[in-house]
């Protein structure tokens, strides 16, 4: 009797597992891998976004307190003696560390584990951040800046690398887009937060911008402790799913997905991925969105401040842009996925992006609501162009190695740059005019960004017309995502 019941134990776990694993083929999505998806997303976005938010909010509040209580003269750039010039360069050195530590820290990412890594990171940014409240000249401004851009330079690559763990290529570019959005949910938040720091200014004796980075840097501190136990690693070895619920995992992802059993990059995977002219392209178009993306995380308080809202205002009036941003990026995310065309939904916001920076160009400098309403339209075409973009990257590299450093290049050296130059184009002694040069360099570059997309999206129609010719009958292939 025991060994009847053993034995239909074992044949009823079979039939569970072939149809667990016949889910995962290809067609239409059933109701087992529908449940999995969803389990995996409430243990994997929430907790990925929230980390990002974290991130970007410690990064960009540098914005928030060059003007927090300029009126008084208790701002960042009076109390700590620096010019604007100066101020330049310590974002500058940010992002020369954050464009050399991103190739590296996903290597590292995947020896050492997504938990590990990510928790150590985010550790010692908050850290970093909590330190830049104590910065008393330029000098230790760049340099806690730069240890910044080392310590952030792995996150946001990282978090996309590892999503190819457990997302096919169809599902990645929403789930960037929730994870990325918390960058404008933090661009709105931190405006907001600012305003309301803005007001304990010298309380127990300190400005109200020092305040601002240790109490946005604790949160990142403490939160490192919590990822380091609760964000998942792998498929292979997720205890929280079952058997069943990890075989389906690893099988659904077969053909496209990155697996935590691959070996480390090898020589020959890098020497693969840097002669790869394709994806050259992605990181030029990446190059184009990244200039508008920096500049506006950077100087949307100083543009709002030079459209006449004034200190304290100026921080609140950079909430509107992002929330706008954020609803948009999601929509068009979905969307992009649904209809497998990420290359011309991004080419399309980019477009609508660069009108809203030439109406902030062409209009008059004193036409202040209108020029508002431009910022809202290129904020919302340029950050909705960069999930589409990285789900796209991310679905058309085929090994588990390369995927990691091509992800890695596209933000270092079609990212960093572009960030880099950013940082430069909103000039302070513009600010009267308008800054003219910033939103004339922004719509140029994403006029580029979409015909990029348009011209990458069709290479890879006729690639996957050219596989599809040369396969052999019956043969199982993978082809290239739009």
């Amino acid at each position: 009797m025991a060994d009847e019941k053993h034995h239909d134990e074992l044949e009823e776990q079979k039939t569970s597992l072939e149809g667990y694993m016949s889910a995962g083929d290809d067609g239409p999505i059933t109701d087992a891998e529908r449940a999995l998806r969803w389990k995996q997303d409430k243990r994997i976005i929430p907790l990925s976004a929230g980390i990002y938010f974290l991130c970007y909010l410690d990064r960009s509040n540098i914005g928030n307190a060059k003007i927090l209580n300029a009126s008084t003269h208790n701002d960042l750039l009076t109390e700590a003696d620096i010019s604007n010039s100066q101020f330049t360069i310590a974002l500058f050195v940010f992002l020369v560390a954050y464009g050399v530590f991103e190739v590296p820290s996903n290597i590292l990412l995947k020896k050492l584990r997504p938990s590990r890594w990510i928790a150590l990171l985010m550790f010692s940014w908050g850290a970093l951040t909590i330190g830049l409240g104590g910065v008393h000249n330029y000098a230790s401004l760049t340099v806690v800046r730069f240890l910044l851009g080392v310590f952030e330079a792995g996150l946001f690559p990282g978090l996309v690398y590892f999503l190819t763990f457990w997302y096919k290529a169809d599902e990645r570019s929403i789930r960037v887009a929730f994870i990325l959005a918390s960058a404008t949910l933090a661009g709105a938040f931190g405006g907001a937060i600012a305003y309301g720091i803005g007001h304990i200014n010298q309380a127990a004796g300190l400005s109200a911008w020092r305040w601002l980075f240790i109490i946005e840097g604790i949160p990142s501190v403490i939160s490192a402790f919590f990822v380091f136990f609760f964000l998942p690693d792998f498929p292979e070895d997720a205890k929280w799913l079952t058997i069943q619920e990890r075989d389906l995992a690893v099988h659904r992802l077969r053909l496209e997905g990155s697996k935590g059993t691959h070996k480390a990059m090898s020589w020959n995977d890098a020497k693969q991925t840097l002669i790869d002219w394709r994806l050259w392209g992605h990181y030029i178009i990446y190059f184009g969105i990244s200039v508008p993306f920096s500049s506006l995380s950077l100087f949307t308080p100083s543009i709002t401040a030079g459209l006449g809202y004034g200190d304290l205002r100026a921080q609140l009036m950079t909430v509107p842009p992002y929330a706008v941003a954020y609803v948009v990026q999601i929509l068009t995310s979905w969307s992009a996925d649904h209809f497998n065309e990420r290359g011309l939904h991004s080419a399309g916001m980019a477009l609508i992006g660069a009108v809203g920076f030439l109406l902030s160009a062409v209009l008059p400098a004193d036409a202040y609501l209108s020029r508002y309403g431009g910022l809202i339209i290129a904020a919302s075409g340029a950050f909705a162009c960069i999930p589409p973009l990285l789900g796209w990257l991310s679905s058309n590299i085929f090994s588990t190695a390369s995927v990691g450093m091509a992800i890695a290049l596209n933000i270092g050296l079609g990212g960093a740059p572009g960030q880099i130059v950013g940082v430069f184009i909103y000039k302070a002694n513009e600010a009267k005019k308008g800054y003219p040069t910033g939103h004339w360099t922004n719509a140029a570059l994403l006029f580029m960004v979409a015909v990029g997309g348009v011209v990458l999206r069709f290479y890879y129609a006729w690639r996957n017309k050219k596989i599809l010719r040369d396969r052999v009958e019956g043969q199982e292939v993978r082809l290239f995502k739009y």
